[in-house]
């Protein structure tokens, strides 16, 4: 009987069938993947021919669809939809997957078939697609290790697979301890809390199999408890947890591991030639170099701490008037910044959410998208892996343009936090293939379904790495979508969430979830007004991550890396009531794969280019401007990674912009 993972797809679009496949059939299905994977790699590298373009690039490119088959299903179902047959397979996987993948990149005939054309590039007559694709597979290549020889190479596919295994156990602690820990509430525990944090929290309960609420680690329930709860106490047992994931001790500790990885990254970069993982992982980035993003973090990190310093100093006296005397605590911050927000802003977060609802906001985000690009999307009625997902085609003139998927609601079986992947990469070799595309979110379930402003946001710029992948039309798949740089990877999400504060778009899709009247032209004011309020906290709780990040990988990699982050905390004057976003135990997007490691920075160094990029529309017609979408979209959205990064915003933008806008933007220098 045919593996329905490898089977052909009949589903519409070619979906994966996810209500034919079952978690039995992963382990099978990735075997015979990579049997086959490795019949195409040993074809193309003992092929006789003289190596081509054509015969070695490109047969690189077409290699491995069962591969792309069976990873894209598993891993979309282990991070948003996780149980522990899924968490067995994903730790058997992953070191098979390391040595599989380190088993191409360092064959020795495939890469001298490779080195050979790239000595041979200004003679092959290449588009200049194909020869980005040549040199980022070259590259790819000797930043692999292919270069290396006898105990060298040996050694280095050894720490790859062991970092393959210490992130997923990474990953996995991080959810046990997410997933394990609720605090039940009592009724008297309520007073005070508004109606939708009440709401969600028995909706939690309900999940958690307790009668009553609860308050979990999920960020869509802890932050708003922590905003609105008086119950000091309460705030506190409750911050100390979510603080304390990943450091608890026992077999979810990540503390070790943490360790553990920063020293092999150090050795994995030594032995490519490079002084330590910050200058090679930096190398490929628009960034280069360790001090360069450096500069740019402090330059920031100035600013923002001297408007929390002054913050704090307001909360402080706000608490003392409360009679609670002693220092201003992390679990006190946001309930007071929150009474600060009401006072000054006359704005209220409970009165304000009803507006909020999630299908008027994903109806927003298409709203957005089809008047910058003319893009038009209708529900579909497929199997997909959750009954919470849904799922949309994208079509432009009539034309198929791609599938998105929304996952957007919290649960136990989730890793934390919000994402964009691509089951599917456009691509027009070796088949034309149009792209399906997932948002996965952490929302709070309703009836409706409510968000925060700042969960807003989130779809918005979630939204904004799909329609980086939906719109792009290069085509080599290697180079398609987000494949860019990862300091530019956030430029289109972080850009996608200035739609969210255009009056108009408020004025239509923020309508009461009761009355269905739009938000009062008052309350949209004091929304946008309020749009940079408490900025001082949030960029120092993100610069202080990126920077003990940074920290982590540029020189010799900390034997106690809990030492080190208090060492650079202490350095650089953290503030004592504002916590790291990511302190190391819990910092997945450093530790949980490679992705953001010395590279938490480029979220930053994107909004340096976001905040500049939205100004080009302002400048000229608005934020609908059709000359400046029709730009946007042909040089930065549709182009992947086709040409360097900083290329490709100088053709949009015609200049690279200065920290200034960044600053102005968050409100931390006058405009």
């Amino acid at each position: 009987m045919t593996n329905p993972i490898l089977s052909n797809w009949t589903t519409p679009f070619e979906i994966a069938p996810f209500n034919a496949i079952s978690d039995d059939d992963f382990a099978p299905a990735l075997e015979q993947a990579m049997q086959a994977h490795n019949a195409e790699i040993d074809a193309i590298a003992d092929n006789p021919d003289a190596p081509t373009f054509a015969n070695t690039v490109e047969a690189l490119e077409a290699a491995g669809e069962q591969m792309d088959k069976v990873l894209s299903v598993f891993f979309t179902v282990a991070g948003a939809d996780s149980n522990p047959a899924r968490e067995e397979l994903q730790r058997d996987f992953s070191p098979k997957l390391a040595a599989h993948f380190s088993g191409i990149s360092s064959n020795k005939v495939l890469f001298q078939r490779l080195a050979d054309l790239w000595s041979r590039k200004e003679d092959l007559n290449l588009t200049d697609e194909q020869a980005r694709v040549l040199m980022l597979t070259h590259r790819g290549f000797v930043r692999a290790g292919a270069a290396l020889e006898g105990e060298k190479d040996a050694r280095m596919q050894d720490i790859k697979a062991r970092l393959a295994s210490l992130g997923t156990s990474f990953t996995q602690n991080l959810l046990a301890d997410e997933r394990d820990w609720y605090m039940e509430l009592s009724k008297n525990d309520l007073e005070g809390l508004p109606a939708f944090v009440v709401d969600t929290a028995r909706a939690a309960g309900q999940e958690k199999g307790v009668k009553g609420p609860v308050v979990t680690l999920s960020r869509s329930l802890i932050v708003p408890f922590l905003q609105f709860s008086p119950r000091r106490d309460l705030r506190e047992k409750a911050y100390r947890a979510w603080a304390a994931r990943g450091a608890n001790g026992g077999e979810t500790d990540n503390r070790n591991i943490s360790a553990e990885i920063l020293q092999l990254r150090e050795e994995r970069a030594k032995l490519l030639g490079y002084d330590s993982f910050a200058g090679f992982k930096l190398e490929t980035e628009m960034a280069r170099t360790p001090d360069k993003v450096r500069d740019l973090l402090m330059q920031v990190w100035g600013p923002a701490k001297s408007r929390a310093d002054a913050d704090a100093e307001i909360l402080t006296q706000m608490m003392q008037e409360d009679g609670v005397n002693g220092p201003l605590e992390a679990w006190d911050w946001r309930y007071y910044a929150e009474k600060r927000r009401k006072a000054e802003h006359d704005l209220d977060e409970a009165a304000l959410k009803p507006y909020l609802q999630l299908d008027r906001m994903i109806e927003a985000a298409f709203a957005c998208a089809n008047r910058l690009f003319g893009l038009e999307f209708t529900p579909l009625d497929v199997p997909l892996y959750h009954a919470d997902c849904r799922a949309w085609e994208v079509t432009r003139n009539g034309q198929h343009i791609a599938v998105f998927i929304g996952d957007y609601f919290a649960r136990g079986s989730k890793r934390s936090g919000a994402w964009c992947s691509a089951m599917r990469s456009q691509a027009k070799f070796p088949k034309v293939q149009a792209p399906v595309v997932i948002n996965v979110c952490n929302f709070a379930k309703g009836d409706p379904a409510l968000l925060s402003y700042d969960d807003a946001r989130t779809l918005f710029h979630e939204f904004g790495h799909a329609l980086h992948q939906m719109l792009s039309d290069v085509t080599y798949e290697s180079i398609s979508g987000t494949s860019v740089a990862r300091d530019f990877v956030e430029l289109p999400s972080q850009l996608y969430e200035h739609w969210l504060e255009v009056p108009e778009v408020l004025a239509e899709f923020a309508t009461h979830a009761e009355t269905g009247e739009a938000m009062p032209q008052e309350m949209l004011e004091k929304v946008l007004k309020a749009a940079n309020f408490d900025q001082g906290f949030q960029t120092v709780e993100y610069v202080a991550s990126a920077l003990v990040d940074l920290a982590f990988h540029d020189g010799d990699a900390p034997a106690d890396p809990m030492a080190k982050q208090a060492e650079v905390l202490s350095q650089i004057g953290m503030p004592q009531a504002i916590g790291m976003r990511h302190a190391t135990p819990h910092f997945a997007h450093v530790f949980a794969g490679d992705g953001y490691s010395a590279g938490y920075y480029s979220y930053m160094w994107s909004e340096v280019m976001d905040a500049d990029a939205f100004a080009a529309f302002e400048e000229a017609g608005g934020a609908f401007d059709p000359e400046r979408a029709k730009a946007l979209e042909e040089n930065i959205l549709s182009t992947g990674g086709s040409r360097e990064a900083e290329e490709l915003y100088l053709a949009f933008r015609g200049r690279l912009p200065g920290v200034e806008a960044l600053l102005k933007g968050r409100g931390l220098i006058a405009a």
